[in-house]
């Protein structure tokens, strides 16, 4: 149950963005064990001025198509599905979008179930899932 904050500088296509999104939820359904109807996702393309990251910071170098996802997760993972999902998300994006993998960072944040609540102000529950 992961939502996703997908940021990206300006000047990128619709196209492209949708790539990023099916990819992104392609990867998670495929090696982050998200069920496939479990898709929340915000893409913000935002101006020069407002996206500032360093270029070098353990990096190889990133370019002004420079990628951050931020994953906010309610269930824990392990350490060989994280390392799984970051190289086969980096894989699959240079595969379709010619990304350079030093552009591609994510950050993933853990929470516990009690912090959700996915609609009707009701506290989700995993017997919520069918």
């Amino acid at each position: 149950m992961p939502v996703t904050r997908i940021m990206v500088r300006e000047g990128w296509c619709d196209a492209d963005l949708q790539t990023l999104s099916e990819t992104l939820h392609e990867v998670l359904v495929a090696e982050f064990s998200v069920p496939p109807t479990d898709r929340f996702q915000i893409i913000e393309t935002l101006p020069a001025s407002r996206f500032i990251y360093d270029r070098h910071y353990l990096s190889g170098g990133r370019s002004d198509r420079y990628v951050l996802f931020s994953l906010v997760a309610g269930k824990s993972r392990t350490t060989a599905q994280k390392r799984t999902f970051y190289r086969v998300l980096s894989e699959r994006l240079q595969q379709r979008l010619n990304l350079d993998p030093d552009d591609v960072m994510v950050v993933i944040q853990q929470t516990s179930a009690e912090e959700w609540s996915f609609s009707r102000g009701e506290m989700f529950d995993l017997s919520m899932i069918k």
